[in-house]
């Protein structure tokens, strides 16, 4: 028979489990809400920006710019993959998603060079056989417009030198509290069919305007590209952010939900086992006076 004691202490531990899921699903919950907030205010900036540059890449046949073409090092250039992961877990799939989408592309992709973001991504992958080249982490706070500055320029910089022939993108989206799915795009050169593809998505067309660009369309194109991909990695720093309080909190939510069944049904035990207890003590005391009478 289970002892009472050991029946308590266990009763006792899922009761303080009980309060960390249930306190962190409230904290899920508030971040959740703002980031969706945050998310839906960098939209149109993003939008705006995306609009010219289907305009431009539309119209760019014959603009021979790096951020339109590769280098062409293909000896010595890598594929760099900027990869969104948590700095925390408790996260369900969230992460494990993540890191089972990259190790296919990585499969895919020639000479993989990972740049992490997150520091459980950096804890997987650095006992993977692919090379991580960096590491960004925001201490799972909120990411900002200058966070993903920091990140695009050193991409920018590291494909203008050469470093890289592309550079891919991997995070989480959205699509709603439930389905939440690794995502990849090609940050550069500028993918026209995902430019387009996105632009569709978002509602935007592309609009018989005839710009003149001063003083040259590459030079527009030049300026308009880094605040393009940093467009692109906030508002995929924002929604990885968004996605990984959602995945947190539906497990959360599971983890309370089994953690409460478990806790009823360990007091049924615990309730039955007294109760032997006490009905065993009773026969024995009524054994006893009988035996005295």
């Amino acid at each position: 028979m289970t002892n009472l004691r050991e029946l308590r202490l266990r009763m006792r531990a899922i009761r303080q489990t009980l309060q960390v899921t249930k306190a962190m699903n409230l904290i899920s919950t508030s971040k959740l809400r703002n980031g969706r907030r945050i998310l839906s205010d960098t939209e149109p900036y993003f939008n705006r920006i995306q609009e010219s540059m289907l305009d431009i890449i539309v119209s760019a046949e014959r603009i021979d710019n790096k951020f339109l073409n590769a280098s062409g090092k293909e000896d010595t250039s890598r594929t760099a993959i900027v990869v969104i992961t948590s700095d925390k877990g408790l996260a369900g799939g969230y992460n494990a998603n993540v890191f089972r989408h990259v190790d296919e592309l990585c499969q895919r992709l020639s000479k993989p060079v990972l740049i992490l973001i997150g520091e459980i991504g950096h804890r997987h992958f650095i006992h993977s056989p692919w090379l991580v080249l960096e590491n960004f982490s925001f201490k799972s706070r909120m990411p900002s417009m200058e966070d993903a500055k920091e990140i695009a320029d050193y991409l920018i910089l590291q494909y203008i030198w050469g470093s890289f022939e592309e550079i891919h993108l991997v995070y989480t989206h959205m699509y709603n509290t439930i389905k939440l799915l690794p995502r990849e795009l090609q940050l550069l050169p500028l993918n026209e069919e995902w430019i387009k593809e996105e632009a569709e998505i978002n509602g935007i067309k592309k609009k018989d305007y005839h710009f003149e660009y001063l003083p040259s369309r590459n030079a527009v194109l030049d300026t308009l590209v880094p605040m393009y991909v940093r467009g692109v990695l906030h508002g995929a720093l924002v929604e990885a952010y968004v996605s990984e309080h959602s995945a947190r909190m539906s497990a959360m939510d599971e983890s309370t939900k089994s953690a409460e069944e478990l806790l009823e049904t360990l007091q049924v035990h615990y309730n039955r086992t007294r109760q032997a207890k006490i009905t065993q003590e009773m026969t024995e005391i009524t054994g006893g006076a009988e035996a005295l009478s």
